[in-house]
């Protein structure tokens, strides 16, 4: 896992460019559970190139964003020039947080990164009392009908017996990791879990840039990395050019106690 979460830097760019926001009724759901507003004080924990950072720093009045990848966040920098966010190239878990300052402590698609032995302790104590966590982060589904057959017989190709096993991302699904270690930390009330439904619609080549940046291929040999994505990408190429892929989004909130 260590070594997986150290890969992104090396595709800063890629992830900058392809890895999607998130949706605007999330951060609606923030503001009303979690007081994402003017007067809001956010620690963002990996922040990668920004993809959340831009818009918790348009509804709230300050913005502490974290990544241990520099590359991402000068590609978060360049990105966003908003005048209440400071960007810092930390680990969370080696980040001097100032006890009880933050009302909100949120981390997009980066949660798992964190070892949780150190880190629903480490973000209690970062915020004010009654102070919330907000972790979300997106999953991908599978195509379905001649697609999902098609990128089956990729899989079978150069994984054999990969295809069907639930992506890493499924940790983001309810009574997978986020509610349950909440919910044990023993640190936190009650779990507010909300799920938004969107497509994506990837030609070939958003496909494979995508996938360049999935930390799931990054510890594959270089070869059978490529060929795997050049046969999904070839595959939906092959299917009419354009796949609308069906993805969820997961939001947890829970106020410290």
């Amino acid at each position: 896992m260590t070594e997986q979460r150290d890969t992104f830097d090396a595709v800063a760019d890629l992830y900058a460019e392809v890895r999607r926001g998130y949706p605007a009724a999330l951060y609606d759901d923030l503001a009303t559970l979690a007081g994402l507003g003017p007067d809001a004080t956010v620690l963002e924990v990996g922040c990668g190139g920004g993809q959340a950072t831009g818009d918790l720093a348009a509804r709230a009045g300050h913005v502490t964003a974290l990544d241990p990848g520099a590359q991402l966040i000068a590609q978060a920098r360049a990105r966003i020039t908003a005048p209440n966010v400071d960007f810092v190239v930390a680990r969370f878990e080696a980040y001097d947080a100032p006890p009880a300052t933050f009302d909100i402590v949120a981390s997009a698609q980066a949660w798992h990164w964190v070892d949780p032995a150190v880190g629903y302790a480490k973000a209690a104590r970062a915020l004010k009392p009654g102070g919330t966590l907000a972790i979300f982060g997106h999953v991908p589904l599978p195509p379905t009908g001649p697609l999902n057959a098609a990128f089956k017989a990729a899989y079978d190709r150069h994984m054999p017996g990969a295809w069907g096993t639930p992506p890493p991302q499924s940790a983001y699904r309810p009574g997978a990791l986020f509610d349950v270690g909440l919910d044990a930390s023993g640190l936190f009330g009650p779990v507010t879990h909300r799920q938004y439904a969107w497509t994506w619609r990837l030609d070939p080549g958003t496909l494979g840039r995508y996938l360049r940046t999935d930390s799931t291929y990054h510890v594959l040999p270089e070869g059978l990395r490529f060929a795997l994505f050049d046969d999904l990408a070839q595959a939906v190429a092959d299917h009419g050019g354009l796949w609308e892929a069906p993805w969820e989004t997961h939001l947890y909130v829970a106020a410290r106690r």
